[in-house]
């Protein structure tokens, strides 16, 4: 069964190497951690005022829910293919230099799935507000993009 686009999970070969990698040590090396905190408190006695089990009864469902996540998302992987080279537009994969028109600076973002989105080091959404607004540009467009934090204004300088 393919990917649909309702739950299609945009991510590159390495994003999807590393959940990949987070559900074997989770399925693993996690679930052995919990099942001996859960084992070492039911050794302690009374059950019904033991913060320890409270504890890793959370951790352990807290870890099944992070593994169910895992699984979905790389089910329904779709593989963002590497780009070569300058571009015509703004797509998934490809890294994007914009002005940032109000603060005369540059900016570089590389567009990925929320999967991988990690704003801090310059990898946004496709789904984010600023991915969404340059999905699909050209160099030279003007871009306005609406977030909490007010009206942005950037300008597509370059893209490879």
């Amino acid at each position: 069964m393919n990917a649909t686009d309702e739950k299609a999970v945009y991510i590159t070969p390495e994003g999807l190497q590393k959940l990949k990698e987070e559900l074997a040590w989770r399925e693993g090396v996690r679930r052995r951690e919990i099942a001996e905190q859960i084992e070492a408190a039911i050794k302690e006695g009374d059950l019904s005022e033991n913060a320890g089990y409270d504890e890793a009864k959370y951790q352990a469902g807290m870890n099944e829910g992070r593994i169910k996540e895992l699984r979905e998302k790389i089910k329904n992987a779709v593989l963002i293919k590497a780009s070569n080279g300058p571009a015509e537009v703004v797509e998934l994969g490809r890294t994007v230099t914009v002005k940032d028109l109000e603060f005369d600076q540059e900016e570089v973002y590389t567009i990925v799935g929320s999967a991988e989105a990690d704003p801090g080091n310059g990898r946004i959404s496709n789904e984010s507000p600023i991915g969404q607004a340059l999905m699909g540009k050209r160099v030279g467009s003007t871009v306005r993009v609406n977030t909490p934090g007010g009206e942005l204004q950037f300008k597509v300088l370059h893209i490879e």
